[in-house]
């Protein structure tokens, strides 16, 4: 019996609404029985699309250098937000993250029409070698003309795009254009005056004359938004735009007092895959970066505010809980490796959740971070001055490392030694007695920071928190993305972050489900139980690695798309084993999952915890942002960096490739896969320039999904 039918079966007697699609890897929700998968699965053909179940079809609704506003559409669209007007209509705000170094260079002048002088600016970043270039000490004028105007092109492609959106008579998407069109970007106010705002503590630091560090002499006005990765939307209809690895862009660690390193700390420097120090040649203050910006996309005059209560670090996502009578509450993670769980809690009480007011409630209250036990409770540890020095040892985390304030000197410091902590200890008693000034300038240093000052008060160091989604009933579901260490970063808590079997460190992750307890926003102790755990499904796992954004629909379901980087998709594996004989690592035992996928996953009934493939994206790509319509009859989603690493797809190049896979039974085989070779989607066409893009999804019926 063909595997269709057979799937088809299986989603009938499982109540599915689709026919889960054939993924590159064997899953129990298939509808291939264990014995029949090795045959199955035995050829397997990747396409360089967005690829659906029977029934669906998309609809491509804003791709990089598409007009909007007086600028372009940006790059590497992640999170996506519908704020609805009316039925079929309403505002799409979507963020743009990064610059794909190698299609981005590839392919600016055929898309944007500009050129620029990429060749020169190789040419000095190669020859500056691993020191990249000061630009702002640079002597030749020309050079730091050239390096400007590239950073300049590549700041504008990121920050935020309001667009205006439109169901048809036929079912189908299509942008409006409207007068709230505008491009918030990573220059604006450079040039142009529309400068960010700024609330809470922090704003004290940022007003400073002088300081121990940089200052860049703007006061509260902030110079544009960059690396907005996942987000939030409202009850009152903002949205929340989260600044993920600003440190790629300007310095990272801060000074005692909360002001900036020197831009210089942070040079530009240009290869043919990567580009970093974009901030460097226009000598952005590292500490105005890595906040929540909110936006009102109804306001066509807002360019945004950073709320520093929410704090600065690696943010991925918002989950916001906004409840009449109870404080407000936010909840956030910092994606990085060791990264924690974030959550602000309102001074003032809630009146009307849909009030456009509540925005002002995020200037007083406290900014927590989580700490998991082991035995499936927890706590929030306040990031306030009193707080406690007490961080997790070195020797509870899987990289056997932990990042703490740096003094009396400014920056941060890496501890291996158990002695040397509990040193630190005795010597730092509090969070104040880390930092300096006045009470709100103590309180806005910590903000600033936030992810240092979590790891010193003994916040859990966890496994990447990619996203922070809130369930009807008011508990939070999170990704933990990956569990694997970093030499620079941190890892996480081995004794709370394990394989199905008890593995650690672990590559493919995990979705957590924290409950208050009391149901309380406000309350200060938790629960949390692991939900799904990624990996092979012969390893206890579901089928998909690195899960990352994550969006409920009306009827409690959870769907999540995965983010496996991208160097790693459908690597060949044609032995587990490598030629001297050691195993092949987790990390690129990824290459069996194929592309970046998106899953759908009941929380409730029979099936609750089962995980089934509703579709991947093109190559190279990774599928952010999934966010339904009110009337759940359109899902929609954004494909971030196709052709990454392969570049421009040319001349529908394909590759065959060998990978030695298992059958959910353990049983294994040899799976011969074809791969395409860079990417020409949207547009598909032989030697298309690959472009991010925003599409629609829905059912050719017009049913909802």
């Amino acid at each position: 019996m063909p595997f269709q039918s057979k799937a088809a079966i299986a989603s009938t007697s499982n109540g599915l609404s689709f026919v889960p699609i054939k993924g590159a890897m064997p899953v129990p929700t298939d509808g291939v029985t264990a014995a029949q998968q090795a045959s199955a699965y035995s050829s397997y053909a990747v396409a360089d699309d967005v690829v659906l179940p029977e029934g669906f079809t998309y609809d491509v609704i804003a791709a990089w250098g598409d007009r909007v506003g007086d600028s372009r559409f940006g790059y590497n669209n992640d999170y996506l937000s519908y704020v609805e007007v009316r039925p079929g209509e309403g505002y799409l705000t979507v963020n743009h993250e990064y610059i794909s170094a190698k299609p981005w260079l590839q392919t600016f002048e055929q898309v944007t029409g500009k050129a620029l002088p990429i060749e020169a600016v190789t040419a000095a970043a190669e020859a500056a070698g691993e020191d990249g270039i000061d630009v702002t000490a640079l002597e030749d004028e020309t050079l730091k003309g050239q390096i400007a105007e590239i950073s300049r092109e590549a700041l504008i492609d990121l920050g935020l795009s309001v667009i205006y959106v439109r169901k048809q008579a036929d079912g189908s998407w299509v942008r409006v254009a409207a007068p709230t069109d505008r491009r918030i970007t990573g220059i604006s106010g450079l040039e142009d005056n529309r400068y960010l705002k700024a609330t809470g503590p922090a704003v004290a630091i940022f007003r400073k004359q002088r300081g121990i560090g940089y200052v860049d002499g703007l006061g509260d006005r902030i110079i544009g938004t960059f690396n907005n990765c996942a987000g939030g939307t409202t009850p009152w209809g903002t949205v929340f735009s989260a600044e993920e690895n600003f440190q790629d862009f300007v310095p990272e660690p801060v000074n005692a007092d909360g002001t900036s390193l020197d831009p210089s700390e942070k040079p530009f420097f240009l290869t043919e895959t990567e580009m970093g120090g974009k901030g460097n040649p226009f000598g952005l203050a590292g500490n105005k970066y890595g906040w929540m910006v909110e936006v009102d996309p109804a306001n066509p005059n807002d360019y945004g505010t950073k709320h520093t209560w929410l704090g600065r670090f690696r943010h991925e996502a918002v989950a916001v809980r906004a409840e009449a009578g109870k404080q407000l509450a936010f909840y956030s993670g910092c994606d990085r490796r060791g990264g924690h769980i974030y959550k602000f809690v309102s001074q003032v009480t809630i009146s009307d959740p849909k009030s456009k007011a509540n925005s002002r409630l995020l200037e007083t209250g406290m900014l927590y971070a989580a700490k998991f036990n082991p035995d499936g409770t927890g706590r929030w540890i306040a990031l306030a001055p009193s707080t406690t020095v007490n961080p997790d040892l070195p020797s509870v985390h899987a990289g056997g490392m932990i990042t703490l304030p740096k003094r009396p000197t400014g920056g941060v410091e890496k501890y291996t030694d158990d002695a040397a902590v509990e040193a630190y200890k005795r010597q730092f008693p509090t969070l104040g007695s880390l930092y300096t000034g006045f009470d709100r300038e103590k309180q806005g240093a910590i903000l600033i920071d936030a992810h240092f000052a979590a790891n010193a008060a003994g916040a859990t160091c966890t496994g990447r928190p990619e996203d922070t989604e809130l369930a009807a009933d008011g508990s939070v579901f999170i990704a933990f993305t990956s569990g694997s260490p970093s030499s620079s970063d941190g890892s996480p808590d081995k004794r709370v972050f394990q394989g199905p079997n008890g593995e650690t460190p672990y590559e493919h992750g995990w979705i957590f489900h924290l409950i208050e307890d009391g149901n309380d926003p406000a309350a200060m102790t938790f629960r949390w139980e692991n939900f799904a755990t990624g990996g092979e499904p012969a390893e206890g796992g579901l089928g998909f690695s690195n899960p990352d954004n994550l969006a409920f629909d009306n009827s409690g379901n959870l769907w999540i798309v995965t983010d496996m980087s991208s160097d790693k998709h459908n690597i060949a594996i044609p032995s587990r084993t490598k030629a001297d004989g050691s195993a092949v690592s987790q990390s690129d035992l990824r290459g069996l999952f194929g592309n970046n996928s998106i899953w759908f996953i009941p929380t409730s009934g029979a099936n609750a915890g089962e995980a089934y493939l509703f579709g991947y994206g093109p190559m190279d790509s990774e599928m952010t942002g999934p966010f339904f319509t009110p009337d759940q009859q359109t899902l929609f989603i954004a494909a971030q960096h196709p052709g990454e690493i392969g570049g421009v797809r040319e001349n529908m190049a394909i590759e065959t490739r060998q990978f030695a896979m298992k059958t959910v039974n353990g049983e294994m085989f040899m799976q011969t896969r074809e791969v395409p070779i860079g990417s020409n989607w949207p547009t598909k066409g032989e030697n298309d320039p690959p472009k991010p893009a925003v599409i629609a999804i829905r059912r050719t019926s017009g049913a909802a999904i």
